[in-house]
């Protein structure tokens, strides 16, 4: 039974918000000051007030933030258009000093118990944001610049590629002006890694050999070497604006200069950047664990609790949950293992859907083709229930497709990304098909329901869409909810009969527990002091997943701890919360309406969540029930 949770929201996370990136250092004249009692509208509520100070925060925000006005869509500013978001040290330390005065005003000015529900809602996430955001900033030090799950090498090239658009020549300029800003935000970002390798704060060794090969793959092909085959940047380039209604000596000429810039400016900057891996490849060693970082305990702890936003969870609690979940999930698969006749032990069920050809297309164009079409069909055959058990969905579509090929080798087997705002993109549900190994067909089903519909892509283009929010959180992402809301969706697909096979039920059970397996390992490699081959081993004895698979996501927790364990946490509240709400309600009990209170608030601290579900529940149980 889920008990009402009634807590300050006094806890950390690291928390990704869209358009409110580093803003520029010394920016005193952005329109964010405090709105005084004589300033206020009388005709407006509490709410409207509130609400009408985090919308000049946001502008504000939004104006120190190149990229993040280019992702909104507004690109009428071309100055800030051909700029990158300010990396530099001063720039973060301004916006700590913001976080801070903006809390004390938030209390200061505001009243909690005037506004409404929304807006209390509001308040409490904002609240959050900027008590998690001073707190993690203590810890910025611990963190790696560069890995080969992110980072501006090829996170600029992609920006590039997806985000930037060239409507006009205008806009061709400004692509060639961020081609040379490359170099800017590689050197001040060089020079912070020199000083956190120093401090014994980089990657393990393993990683070098990712970095160097993902940004040596950046600058392959015209013009950065002989081939006859453009790079990934000079293709995306000269696609854009040959697609412009303009001369052909107008376009010849965009291309010329974007190719001077590239060879002058973008690819010294790319050789810079491999010269310092390499050197910090020689400095590397193979500790893996954030156990090893200068105040690694507390970091990861501050980790784990923003990750999960559940701040007195220990690392082992959460191991011991892992392990828990992990015996629960082996039985129900051994269920599975008797639906479909097979004997032998779990460990040889595991190698036979690891190994048997029925499960596996071929490594070929015509392979990598048939899976993407078959997971359009998937998203075809659940948008046809979809209205049996959501009242609110999302208007921007949705398209399958392939992860780029300069980016697949550190890319996870599928991630989706959320649709422009303005409707100029949609959602994409990515698959790397560069090893149709990592892509077995009877997890073709769960894993479109957590990375598309219902999964990610209702929760992130819903919130987004959500009118009479402010915009932060309609730009807000917190991990415990977004993942565990997509893991809930994989479960979800089973409550609303879609799972084909028990092959496809067994593929939901193997990504559940890939999620519970997450928990036990994550806290290993950073708490436990397990190695990167330790946490290889177990995943592979008690998964269904490739050795490459493993090894690939393994090396991804080791570089961002704590993420891996906001999948499970996440879903079990949410999960819990839903059974809780079933049982009190009975047949009051309304698919659509337990959706709307989950997902038609943005992304929530499960905390607020809990409360949230706890207040549907108190007023929607039938009378005489209490």
């Amino acid at each position: 039974m889920i008990r009402s949770v009634r807590t300050p929201l006094a806890v950390s996370m690291l928390a990704l918000v869209a358009a409110c990136s580093q803003p520029e250092a010394g920016n005193t004249n952005a329109p964010e000051a405090p709105i005084s009692e004589a300033q206020r509208p009388v005709e407006q509520t509490e709410t409207e007030q509130l609400y009408a100070w985090f919308n000049l925060l946001f502008e504000a925000d939004l104006s120190r933030s190149p990229q993040g006005m280019t992702s909104l869509g507004r690109l009428d500013d071309l100055e800030a258009y051909g700029q990158w978001d300010d990396v530099s040290d001063a720039a973060a330390q301004a916006d700590q000093q913001r976080r801070i005065d903006r809390l004390a005003h938030l209390h200061d000015a505001f009243n909690f118990e005037a506004l409404d529900e929304q807006g209390q809602v509001s308040y409490r996430v904002f609240e959050y944001l900027q008590e998690t955001g001073i707190r993690q900033y203590e810890f910025r030090d611990q963190t790696y610049v560069f890995t080969q799950m992110f980072g501006p090498h090829t996170g600029m090239p992609t920006f590039l590629i997806n985000t930037h658009r060239v409507d006009n020549t205008d806009h061709a300029e400004a692509y060639i002006s961020r081609l040379a800003g490359f170099s800017d935000v590689f050197d001040t970002l060089i020079e912070r890694a020199d000083t956190r390798a120093e401090a014994g704060v980089m990657p393990p060794r393993f990683a070098f050999d990712y970095l160097i090969g993902n940004t040596r793959a950046v600058i392959t092909g015209a013009p950065f070497d002989d081939s006859e085959t453009d790079s990934p940047l000079l293709a995306d380039f000269r696609a854009k604006v040959n697609a412009l209604e303009i001369d052909q000596a107008a376009k010849d000429d965009l291309i010329a200069r974007a190719i001077q810039v590239m060879q002058t400016q973008t690819g010294p900057a790319y050789e810079r950047l491999i010269a310092m891996f390499e050197r910090h490849q020689e400095m590397s060693d193979t500790r893996d664990g954030a156990w090893k970082l200068p105040r690694g305990e507390a970091y990861y702890q501050s980790q784990l609790a923003g990750f999960t936003t559940m701040p007195d969870l220990s690392p082992q609690e959460i191991h011991d949950i892992g392990l828990s979940e992990i015996e629960r999930i082996h039985g129900e698969m051994r269920g599975i293992m008797e639906q479909v006749g097979f004997e032998g032990t779990l460990g040889e069920f595991f190698e036979f859907m690891r190994t048997d050809e029925q499960f596996y297309y071929p490594n070929t164009p015509e392979g990598r083709e048939r899976y993407l079409n078959e997971v359009d069909a998937v998203f075809d055959r659940v948008r046809d229930v979809i209205p049996d058990y959501f009242d609110t969905t999302p208007q921007a579509p949705m398209v399958v497709r392939e992860v780029e090929a300069f980016r697949a080798a550190g890319s996870p087997t599928a991630f989706y990304n959320s649709p422009a705002m303005d409707g100029s993109r949609p959602g994409i549900y990515y698959a790397n098909t560069s090893n149709m190994r990592n892509l077995p067909t009877y997890q073709m089903e769960t894993l479109a329901y957590h990375e598309g519909i219902p999964g990610h892509h209702f929760q992130l283009a819903l919130t987004q869409e959500l009118e009479g929010q402010p915009m932060f959180q309609r730009q807000l992402y917190l991990s415990a909810f977004g993942e565990g809301w997509a893991l809930y969706a994989e479960s979800l697909g089973k409550d609303m009969g879609l799972f084909t096979d028990p092959y496809q039920d067994f593929g939901r059970l193997a990504y559940e527990l890939w999620r519970a397996g997450r928990l036990v390992v994550d806290t290993g490699i950073h708490a436990l002091r397990w190695s990167r081959e330790d946490a290889i081993e177990y995943l592979l004895e008690n998964t269904s997943f490739t050795e490459e698979e493993v090894t690939r996501e393994v090396e991804r927790y080791i570089v961002w701890p704590g993420q891996a364990t906001s999948y499970k946490i996440g879903q079990m509240r949410i999960r819990d919360l839903r059974d809780y709400a079933q049982a009190e309600l009975g047949e009051a009990f309304d698919w659509g309406e337990f959706h709307d209170v989950v997902l038609t608030n943005g992304s929530l601290p499960l905390p607020v969540l809990t409360e949230l579900v706890n207040d549907y529940v108190a007023a929607n149980r039938p009378q005489g029930s209490e």
